[in-house]
């Protein structure tokens, strides 16, 4: 299968056409921005780290009954996959307190949650990606009752399995961004990524924290968390 005209560029990936209508090629790059684009750089090899791990994990989800739109690995930084409608969707699972909700609600990062915690926020970096509810999501038609609900379903599932697996391999999984997106028939299936970039791991032992916050947070040693990330994946 061969690229044909780019038809999107986004922070971390290039989407290109193929001669299949409802195939993309998928680019993963290593360049890498916080903040919503306000901090910018660039982490050696992360195009690479974020497609194999992506791709492993899908494919490991989709063995236990999650849609994706996983196709085909092309190589270390291409993938095919659906096109597919994108739910103008975030959705944050939080296990642990971290990051930006620790700071709103005064928690301090680290603290466990009693029960997972589900957010929303609508994909618009103009408008800083603003969390929203269920009812903005419905009263603007981002997506519908049965579609939310599923949604918010296949979220919990996939934070049970993402859950159990990392603990296998020493690692938590503190909380972690899904993208959604419609088939050309209108299902829902997941999209978009499962990497260091969107999911905060941290070492079960030392409580080394092995994803981007390395970067945002000028931690150093960020290709090293990524790529430890990696090889504990393809470990199992």
């Amino acid at each position: 299968m061969e690229k044909l005209q780019q038809l999107y560029e986004g922070k971390a990936k290039k989407v290109f056409a193929t001669e299949n209508p409802d195939l993309l090629i998928v680019s993963y790059k290593d360049d890498a921005t916080a903040f919503n684009g306000e901090k910018k750089g660039t982490i050696i090899g992360k195009g690479v780290v974020n497609n194999r791990v992506t791709n492993h994990l899908m494919q490991y989800l989709e063995a236990n009954g999650i849609p994706t739109h996983f196709v085909e690995e092309l190589n270390d930084r291409e993938t095919v996959v659906k096109r597919v409608q994108i739910v103008p969707l975030e959705v944050i699972v939080r296990n642990i307190a971290a990051g930006s909700l620790a700071k709103r609600l005064g928690l301090e990062e680290g603290t466990p949650m009693k029960r997972t915690v589900l957010e929303y926020c609508y994909k618009d970096d103009a408008l800083g990606d603003p969390m929203v509810n269920e009812y903005h999501i419905l009263a603007m038609e981002y997506a519908t009752e049965e579609e939310l609900k599923l949604i918010a379903d296949y979220s919990l599932r996939i934070n049970e399995l993402l859950g159990k697996y990392f603990a296998e391999l020493g690692v938590r999984l503190i909380d972690f961004k899904l993208e959604f997106g419609r088939t050309s028939d209108g299902t829902i299936v997941l999209a978009d990524e499962i990497s260091p970039d969107t999911c905060r791991f941290w070492d079960v032992a030392t409580g080394m924290k092995l994803d981007k916050d390395r970067f945002r947070r000028d931690l150093g040693g960020v290709e090293d968390a990524y790529n430890e990330i990696m090889k504990r994946v393809f470990s199992k």
